[in-house]
């Protein structure tokens, strides 16, 4: 049967695809058309012929065997290859290779794609909103002649996603879909705010100075914990940036979001205490270092403060520093001992009466 298989190369090698390649996929798929065909061999193989430019369906019949005491069910025995090339089998044999040829170059392309979105996995891209009808839950974000997805998710609450605005966002996941590769992305990641102070701050890039953490409700507010690498350096002041303008910049990617920067200790009660910024901690009682809990006492005029508006400041705090924080008043605290010395004396004066 014809099938040119030298233009098939030739096409085949434009796009990088070898010929064995080309050859095994074409095999397989004219195999699986042929047995598809009314009275076709359950044993087959095809065989190409590059240079007459053609290609056999080489069929075998199975032959019974007698079975014997040592083998009571053998199995049957194959005859001798034979010619079983259907007379019509051109047209087929055509789409087929025209099947094999498209999906092998899309095979290529989706590979490409997904070899060069695969490192960007946990970094930023930059991408063009794309609004799909057919998808309303999620926004496409075209990435040169890509899209990526920005599901549901992954978007933060408020967030208005214009057609035709540019848009940074943060690669999640690269994967191979059923319809090619899948890339996700989110605005909401807290790392999203890390790779874009990264870019922002040279101290973060030479690692003089290093996030440690990071808490986010995103669209209302992230709390960053920073630590200085290298004496000498302000940890807090290297994001901040000369007269704000390192953090107003990746604010102003982040709309109405705040930004809260504290600096990291690996004492608990530091850590928790600058981590209820902008809420000044009189003081940080560890209560159970296993169970890492701690109370935090404030004073009462900054008690909203540190909560923040419902719960908020506390919640991202506790994040934050991966304690769970109790917060008191220090005049309830004061009081209650008050209280208890009151009771001690109390209880210290009937014992001396008896």
């Amino acid at each position: 049967m014809e099938l040119d298989l030298s233009q098939l190369h030739r096409i085949a090698a434009e796009q990088g695809i070898e010929a064995e390649t080309l050859d095994e996929a074409l095999a397989q798929a004219l195999k699986l058309a042929y047995s598809k065909t009314p009275n076709a061999a359950k044993h087959a193989r095809v065989e190409l012929d590059e240079r007459a430019g053609s290609f056999t369906i080489w069929a075998q019949d199975e032959i019974p065997v007698e079975p014997t005491e040592e083998d009571p069910r053998p199995r049957p025995e194959l005859g001798e290859p034979y010619d079983d090339t259907p007379q019509d089998f051109g047209r087929v044999a055509a789409a087929t290779a025209a099947q094999v040829i498209t999906g092998l170059f899309r095979k290529v392309a989706d590979d490409k794609i997904f070899g060069a979105f695969s490192g960007q996995k946990g970094q930023i891209i930059n991408g063009i909103i794309q609004q799909n009808s057919r998808d309303p839950q999620n926004i496409h974000v075209a990435v040169g002649d890509v899209e990526a997805i920005l599901p549901r998710r992954e978007q933060v609450p408020g967030e208005v996603y214009r057609h035709g605005e540019r848009i940074r966002v943060y690669v999640v996941n690269v994967a191979r879909g059923l319809k090619g590769p899948e890339i996700i992305v989110s605005r909401s990641h807290p790392e999203l705010v890390r790779r874009l102070f990264e870019r922002e701050v040279p101290e973060l890039a030479s690692g003089a100075v290093s996030i440690m953490s990071i808490a986010r409700e995103a669209g209302a507010r992230t709390k960053i914990a920073v630590r200085a690498n290298t004496p000498g350096i302000n940890p807090k002041g290297s994001l901040i940036g000369p007269s704000g303008n390192r953090v107003r910049s990746v604010m102003e990617n982040l709309g109405d979001e705040k930004i809260d920067i504290v600096d990291w200790s690996n004492d608990p009660a530091k850590f928790i205490a600058a981590a209820l910024s902008p809420a000044h901690a009189t003081s940080v009682r560890v209560v159970s270092e296993k169970n890492q809990t701690a109370i935090a006492l404030i004073k009462e005029d900054q008690l909203s403060l540190a909560i923040g508006k419902e719960g908020q400041n506390a919640r991202l705090a506790a994040k934050l520093t991966g304690w769970k924080i109790g917060i008191e008043s220090v005049e309830s605290q004061a009081v209650r001992s008050e209280v208890s010395e009151e009771t001690e004396e109390d209880n210290s004066a009937a014992s001396s009466a008896e």
